[in-house]
C-alpha cells in the first residue's frame, strides 16, 4: 500500500483555507491523492469535505494555500481550470438527464462534431469502450435511457463518463448513498478498478465499511482541520470514528 518516496502526487494540497464571512471553514488544511490509489475524505457534517472538494472543482475558489497538480503549482478558479487539468468530479445527485440514453448522457455538453452533425457513430463506440474499460458488464447496452437503469448503474454511468476524457482525478461524492447491497458492491468493485486503471481517486463516504473495503489511505476532517491521514492498513473503525468525533488524536496529522 506504500507510495514510492520518488512519486510524486497528481493532487498535492498544502495549507488551504476559505472563509465565508466571519466562518472560516477550512483552516489550513492539507491533502495528497496519488495515481492508482484510492484516498477516502471522511468527517462528520460540517466538517469542511464539501468545500473542500469544491476548491478542487474550481467551484469555490480557495482563499489561501498551494495547489500542486503532478508536482506543479496551480491555480483553480473555475471548473473549467479543473477540467482542463484532468480533475473530474462526480456529485451525490449524479446530474444525469433520465430522458436521454447512455450515450447521450456520457457526451451532454461535450459532442463528437462533425461536418455540423452528430458523430453518433464515433460517440457510441468511445462510450461503448469506456464502459469495457472499467470492466462494466451490467448494463445492456449503451443506447437504454437513463430511466431504465438501476441506482448502481446511473452511478456506473456517472463514473465513466467522468473518465470518458482521460480524467486524472476523479472525485466521488457519496458514490454508494441511498444503493443497496449488491448495487453497492458493484460501485465499490468499479471504484477500485478506476484506481488499478492508474487514476487518483477521491472518494467521500459516510460509510466506513465501504471506506475499509476500498481505500488505501483515509484522511480525516475535523471542523475545517485534517486531523488524520492515515494508511488504511495501519488504523481501525475505532480509530477513524475517534478522530471522525474529536475522542482522538493522531501524531501525525497535518492542519
Amino acid at each position: 500500500m506504500a507510495i514510492p518516496a520518488d512519486q510524486v502526487p497528481v493532487i498535492e494540497l498544502s495549507g488551504v483555507t476559505k472563509s465565508f464571512g466571519p466562518v472560516d471553514v477550512l483552516k489550513g488544511v492539507s491533502l495528497t491523492a496519488y495515481a492508482g490509489k484510492v484516498t477516502a475524505l471522511v468527517g462528520d457534517n460540517g466538517a469542511g469535505k464539501s468545500t473542500l472538494i469544491k476548491g478542487l472543482a474550481g467551484v469555490q475558489p480557495y482563499d489561501n494555500g498551494v495547489v500542486k497538480f503532478n508536482g506543479e503549482v496551480v491555480t483553480l478558479h473555475s471548473p473549467r481550470d479543473a477540467s482542463s487539468l484532468g480533475i473530474e468530479v462526480v456529485y451525490q445527485d449524479l446530474a444525469l438527464c433520465e430522458n436521454l440514453d447512455i450515450v447521450q448522457n456520457m457526451f451532454l455538453g461535450r459532442e463528437e462534431m462533425g461536418l455540423g452533425t452528430l458523430e453518433e457513430g464515433v460517440m457510441e463506440r468511445e462510450a461503448a469502450e469506456t464502459l469495457q474499460s472499467l470492466s462494466v458488464r451490467t448494463v445492456k447496452s449503451v443506447r437504454q435511457k437513463v430511466s431504465s437503469l438501476s441506482g448502481g448503474q446511473r452511478q456506473t454511468v456517472a463514473i465513466a463518463r467522468s473518465v470518458l476524457k482521460k480524467a486524472k482525478l476523479v472525485i466521488l461524492d457519496e458514490p454508494t448513498a441511498a444503493l443497496g447491497v449488491a448495487q453497492t458492491e458493484q460501485v465499490l468493485h468499479l471504484v477500485r478498478r478506476l484506481a488499478d486503471s492508474g487514476v487518483a481517486v477521491i472518494i467521500i463516504s459516510h460509510n466506513l465499511v465501504d471506506v475499509f473495503q476500498v481505500a488505501d489511505y483515509i484522511s480525516v476532517l475535523y471542523l475545517g482541520q485534517m486531523v488524520a491521514n492515515v494508511e488504511t492498513a495501519d488504523t481501525n473503525n475505532s480509530d477513524i470514528i475517534g478522530y471522525i468525533t474529536g475522542s482522538k488524536t493522531f501524531e501525525g496529522a497535518t492542519a
